[in-house]
Parts: structure tokens; sequence; C-alpha cells
């Protein structure tokens, strides 16, 4: 089944409202779309945000504004002298001290000791502390969060989960990350991603929100059979809070632009110290890497991400294969709907 039949045929069948997708085998480039989808749609691509933000930190590393082992108390004194819950499931105020310093890797690699457990209860004691005190979890919502400075004060409010360095644990993470780029360099994270990442690779519809001169390729995000949001809804205003985690909205051809421009990179932005922590899935320096050879034609070393409000970018370095997939539909559970599981097997083929 090619690329073009796996997404019509979702897409015919009511389980996706719109799709666009772009293949690029060795520089032999495909584009489509179907349903409410065009090739020029914008996307909200969720958490396909994070390895886009982790990029512009790994360049601050390399002109020496970060170092990756360095502690963040200077630029993140919220997180310095942090207390950590005596075990994962205790009471909020049943803490010992951090045994070191939160450092820069930890923050890229999702160790800092804060974020979702896919293994325990959700949200769990701190989340849902975190939740009390006004930063909710849940699906995207760009407008519900303060700004980065209240946001980072109410993290540094509530204690670790786990020890830093411990234990990998999801999306809080690329959060923090962006509040401390944008620290680091002096600038608020969208001026900054602009300057350095997507006005340079020539991104020109990624962004925080979506300009009203361009929502009309915009359309409705659903989360099962109800819209999420419309397109004068969460993305339609700049938001207080730039969620490095899962904010940004895009089109295949940005994303292109930003996957392409990661072939030539150094590698350890896409595959240094990568850990399991899933079935064959690892995690890098802010990016997702695949550790064992799948089924669906991705290759170990394959890295990209995966977004819930229904978005995926992998490259597969032995083949030379970009694929990015972005639709309008949420996931409606941690497992790919069966239209990503279909597009992977028809662009790796």
């Amino acid at each position: 089944m090619d690329v073009r039949t796996a997404v019509e045929a979702r897409v015919g069948s009511g389980e996706v409202h719109g799709a666009a997708w772009l293949v690029d085998r060795a520089g032999d480039v495909t584009v489509g779309a179907a349903g409410t989808g065009a090739p020029d749609t914008i996307f909200r691509i969720s958490s396909v945000t994070k390895p886009v933000v982790a990029v512009l930190a790994m360049q601050l590393v390399d002109e020496g504004l970060l170092s990756l082992d360095d502690p963040v108390d200077r630029l993140l004194p919220e997180l310095a002298g942090r207390r950590v819950l005596r075990s994962p499931d205790a009471p909020i105020d049943d803490t010992v001290l951090a045994e070191r310093p939160v450092t820069v890797r930890d923050v890229l690699e999702f160790r800092l000791g804060l974020g979702m457990d896919f293994t325990g209860p959700f949200p769990g004691t701190v989340l849902g502390a975190l939740a009390e005190r006004g930063l909710p979890a849940g699906p995207p919502a760009p407008q519900a969060a303060p700004g980065p400075d209240e946001w980072m004060r109410i993290v540094g409010s509530v204690p670790l989960s786990h020890q830093p360095g411990a234990r990998w644990l999801y999306n809080t993470g690329a959060q923090v990350l962006g509040v401390l780029v944008a620290r680091a360099a002096g600038r608020p994270l969208p001026e900054l991603l602009a300057e350095r990442l997507l006005d340079p690779l020539g991104m020109t519809d990624t962004g925080f929100h979506v300009p009203p001169d361009q929502r009309g390729r915009f359309g409705r995000q659903w989360l099962g059979p109800e819209v999420y949001d419309e397109p004068d809804g969460q993305w339609s205003t700049p938001p207080a809070f730039p969620d490095a985690a899962s904010g940004l909205v895009s089109t295949v051809a940005d994303l292109h632009a930003f996957a392409a421009s990661l072939r030539t990179a150094d590698p350890v932005i896409r595959t240094a110290r990568h850990g399991e922590h899933g079935d064959g899935e690892g995690w890098g320096l802010g990016i997702g890497v695949k550790v064992t050879d799948l089924p669906d034609g991705r290759h170990a070393g394959s890295y990209g991400w995966d977004g819930g409000l229904g978005s995926t970018w992998w490259t597969d370095p032995v083949t030379d294969t970009i694929a990015i997939l972005l639709t309008t539909d949420a996931w409606t559970s941690a497992e790919p709907t069966p239209v990503f599981t279909d597009f992977w097997r028809a662009a790796f083929r």
C-alpha cells in the first residue's frame, strides 16, 4: 500500500477529518493531502514542538551560552535547592533533599525529576499539586498558562517526583527547556526561535499562534467526536506561556525543512545518550530515538517524535527517509491511531 492510499483510506472511513503528508526518500519528495487538509494547511503539531526547541537549545550549547553538565540554578533559581518526594506516591510534604542539582542535560533528557510517569497513576502527587496551583495537565491549551516567570514560580513551589537524573518523565522537561533557553539568551522564546531557527530555514508558517491573515489555512482540531479547538480558538493569539513542549503550529513543508537540516547535523542532537523508556523507544537530547528495528520499517537510530494532537515526524538515517504526517485528529490513547501505523508502514517500506 502506498502512502496516499493508506491515508485516504483512513480519511474515507471517517477516522480522520483532514491530513497532509510529505515523504522524502533520499531527495525524492512526494506530498499529498486528504479530507479537510491541503498540502499547505497549518496544523497544531503538539509534541513535535519538543525536538524543534531542543535543536535551538543545542545551538546555545554549541555557542557556550549553555553547558550540558552545568546546574540550571543560575538561570532557573526556582529549581535550586530542590526537595524530592521520599517516594513517588508519598504525600506532597513527605520529602528529602535533592542529592544533586538539576543540570541542563537532565532537562534535555527529561530526567530533571518532574513530568508524566507513563508507568504510574495519572496525574500523580506532583502533577496533581501543580494542577491545583493552576498548571493543569491535559491536552495542549496555550491560553491556559501564566507567563514564564509565574509558571516557573509555581513549578518551584512543589517538590520533584524523583531525584535528578534518576528517572525519565515526560513533557515537563520540554516546558522547562523553553524557559531555560529564553533566559540563557535574554530573549523571549518566540523571538529567539524565529531568529535562530525558523527564519534561517524558511519555516515561515511555524510559530506559537496563527496570524489572522493565515487563518483560512488553519482548520478545526478534533478530540474524538468533539471539536477541541476552532481556528479562532487557543492558537489564534500569542500565548502568555510559549509552550516548548506542545505549543507550535506548522506545515509539512516547514517540518521538512527542519528535518532536512538535521541530515548533516552533529549526531549529538539526535542520538547521544539515548536510553530505553518503552518498547523500542529511546530519548536523546530532546528528541526520540528508536533503539531497535521496528516492524513498520523504521530502523534502530531513526529519530523524530509524535504529537498527541495528531502529528508525526521521523527520519530513518539507514534509508535516508524523512516521513511527516499532520492530521486534524488527536490520538485517543497512548497508542497511535491506525492512520499513523499505516502511514509508517507505507512511508518506510
